[in-house]
């Protein structure tokens, strides 16, 4: 079997299982948790995301983050001890706006058995507000800052050894809006990409436990967008034809860089490195997201069907990184017509 059979038969399994799934098509949490009260479901619905801002003056913003240790699902039938930012992976999207001020309160959970912290790639100050925020279990520490750039920035826990807080899903996106806020879109959506090193192989049942060797050599066992395996396929977004969507896309790692593709579709307007001041960049195949980094693209939706998420190192979509928009609306077949027969959703 060749390749590039192989790559059709992946994606037209993911197409497939979506179809065969109608009943996750709406976003449900609960029906794809693992059945046992002391497992968490630990992914972040992408369409969780605050509105656009409208005020016009500086606002004053008090964020409350906590810091969770919690065992979640990381895939059918495994397990994992995540640490989170409010007990989701990622941890909640902020949204700003440039010249506001942003008081953060982070509290470390009493039953946590490390120290936490939280470092904002949007703060102009020392550590992020890393040192300000540090706090062992049962502690709330806070700090105050101004958001003077506009961009998509990056948190993410910075206690030492910092890729292994970040491993274990403590990152987040903070999006700060230029004065005069961003193009109107008909949806948003938040998602980001990271990656889990398990001393287990890909796959194995039971409660994976976390290996600092793969770690330290980079070699993940698990990738994922919104925390755990296929999240995002086994629980598409939702959106319409007709409709422009816009994902706010960030790279937690903490090792890898993403090649951000949605398989048949164009990025009409790129936001580059996440810089919403920028001149933009537009029809885009694939955008190339730094760790710690983060980006914004806009499309428009023409055709209906299924658009595949994924990180075109494609040998990722073998360990879980792949998720899928799906499309309702009447075909257009001045844009896109398939021949009887063709499998819905196969690609690359």
């Amino acid at each position: 079997m060749n390749i590039r059979k192989l790559r059709i038969e992946l994606m037209a399994g993911i197409a497939t299982a979506v179809v065969a799934g109608a009943a996750a098509l709406a976003f449900q949490p609960a029906a794809l948790a693992q059945e046992t009260a002391e497992v968490a479901d630990i992914v972040r619905n992408p369409t969780d995301l605050p509105p656009p801002i409208t005020a016009t003056a500086p606002q004053h913003h008090v964020v409350e983050l906590e810091t969770v240790e919690l065992v979640g699902q990381l895939a059918d039938g495994t397990t994992f001890t995540y640490w989170t930012f409010n007990g989701q992976v990622p941890g909640p999207m902020l949204r700003v706006r440039v010249g506001d001020t942003v008081e953060v309160r982070m509290t470390n959970a009493p039953d946590s058995m490390m120290m936490h912290n939280v470092d904002f790639h949007a703060v102009t100050g020392p550590g992020g507000g890393a040192a300000a925020t540090l706090a062992g279990p049962g502690e709330t520490r806070s700090f105050t800052f101004t958001a003077l750039n506009p961009g998509v920035y990056v948190y993410h826990c910075a206690t030492p050894m910092v890729a292994q807080h970040i491993a274990n899903g403590m990152y987040g996106l903070i999006v700060v809006e230029p004065e005069g806020g961003l193009p109107e879109v008909d949806r948003e959506f938040y998602v980001m990409q990271g990656e889990i090193y398990t001393e287990e192989a890909f796959g194995t049942p039971g409660l994976a436990t976390e290996s600092l060797t793969a770690l330290l050599d980079e070699q993940p066992q698990y990738y994922v967008f919104n925390g755990s395996a296929y999240a995002l396929r086994d629980r598409p977004m939702q959106a319409e034809v007709g409709e422009t969507v816009r994902i706010f896309f960030g790279v937690g790692g903490p090792n890898k860089t993403s090649s951000f593709h949605v398989i048949g579709e164009i990025f009409d307007t790129v936001y580059p490195y996440g810089s919403l001041t920028s001149e933009n960049i537009y029809d885009v195949q694939t955008v190339t997201v730094a760790p710690g980094g983060a980006v914004a693209v806009d499309f428009e939706l023409e055709v209906p069907g299924n658009y595949i998420l994924v990180d075109h190192a494609l040998s990722r979509a073998e360990r879980g990184l792949a998720g899928v928009l799906h499309v309702e609306g009447d075909p257009n077949p001045d844009v896109y017509h398939a021949p009887d027969g063709e499998v819905e959703g196969s690609g690359h």
